[in-house]
């Protein structure tokens, strides 16, 4: 049998299993390719050029048995790997962090973010950084930011510990756990993970000073999964972290929270960048007054939004005066008081970042439904 019988063959036997993709493929073709490879050890790219490639019994076995447990397990095939890619950025991965594909990789390589920027940002911020891909994308892209990642979830900060060292990043990006904007006052600089300590020293602390602390970009890709929707993810999304991807009964909890909050840490043209998946209807509805620039994806254009500090008020939540978000907040909570489901939508999840979707291996984000 020929290397590529074998692909061929793999994926017969996960499209008849019927497993889920998303977390790096959308088929089971380029799973499967992606599963024998990393089994045999060769390089992901290996099919064009050795597809004739005898397969010995030996690796057979070994690739029937990796395949038989991704069917068995139904979890992401990046977990059985411990490897993931974004934009063609490797990154460790297990089950403390969702899969990496984020949509808003796509603009932030392919420059369209720096379209909307004045120049290239000095200060960065990622909130629900999980894995960190997004900090690391942000810090290879532009080579003279500084970077500050953070999450709640410290078994999340570890792997983003782990990858921002495998990417030589340590002096550049800060990681701190805290939920949401409250990772940036006293508790969450005081709960570093990893090299966090020695980064807040010299150059470090530069990621945290300057401008009130405030940041050229803030970059979120948030839990934002609604409720329905959590309830009908297939295994492979509920083998991730349900802090990385349960956004409350209409998936805005914690984007609420941040929109009324983020202005007082952008800077005058700061912007912020937000992945809201398919949700873009409940987003409208819980922020009428706001209008975002939505960012072309390879998963439509209604997934990810830009606002620019401007659009969301100048008068942020505790100064004086009110913004166009805290107008939005109220009445939303207001209208929802007395409804028959009773729920309130004004709790919050601070948490890694989430989301179901799907892209293709090693190629651009993949589409979501979030990291």
């Amino acid at each position: 049998m020929t290397l590529a019988e074998l692909v061929e063959r793999m994926a017969g036997r996960l499209d008849a299993a019927g497993v889920a993709f998303g977390h790096g493929t959308d088929n089971a073709y380029d799973e499967a390719a992606w599963l024998v490879q990393w089994r045999l050890g060769l390089p992901l790219d290996a099919l064009d050029s050795l597809g004739t490639r005898e397969i010995a019994a030996a690796e057979e076995h070994a690739v029937r048995t990796l395949v038989a447990q991704r069917i068995a397990t139904r979890r992401p095939a990046a977990y059985l790997t411990g490897e993931a890619w974004l934009q063609g950025v490797p990154f460790f991965v297990d089950e403390r962090v969702i899969v990496p594909r984020s949509l808003i990789a796509e603009p932030l390589v392919d420059g369209t973010l720096d379209a909307w920027l004045p120049g290239a940002p000095a200060r960065v911020l990622d909130l629900c950084t999980g894995g960190a891909s997004l900090a690391v994308l942000a810090a290879l892209h532009w080579p003279g930011a500084r970077l500050v990642a953070t999450d709640l979830s410290a078994d999340a900060l570890a792997v983003a510990a782990r990858n921002v060292a495998r990417h030589a990043l340590g002096g550049r990006i800060v990681l701190l756990q805290g939920d949401g904007l409250a990772a940036l006052t006293g508790d969450g600089l005081a709960a570093l993970t990893g090299d966090g300590l020695a980064a807040l020293t010299g150059d470090g602390l530069a990621a945290l000073t300057g401008d009130g602390g405030a940041f050229d970009v803030v970059l979120c890709n948030p839990p934002y999964v609604n409720t329905a929707s959590m309830a009908a993810l297939p295994p492979e999304y509920r083998a991730e972290p349900a802090l990385a991807l349960a956004g409350g009964p209409d998936g805005m909890d914690f984007i609420r929270r941040l929109l009324l909050d983020v202005a007082a840490h952008l800077t005058p043209q700061g912007v912020l960048v937000l992945e809201i998946g398919h949700e873009r209807a409940h987003f409208e509805a819980a922020f009428p007054a706001l209008e975002p620039v939505w960012l072309p994806t390879s998963a439509g254009d209604d997934q990810v939004l830009l606002l620019a500090r401007a659009a969301l008020g100048d008068a942020p939540s505790g100064r004086s005066g009110r913004t166009c978000v805290e107008t939005c907040v109220e009445t939303c909570v207001a209208t929802s008081v007395g409804t028959s489901s009773g729920t309130s939508i004004g709790t919050s999840i601070g948490t890694s970042s989430g989301g179901p979707g799907a892209a293709p291996l090693g190629a651009a984000a993949g589409t979501r439904g979030g990291a």
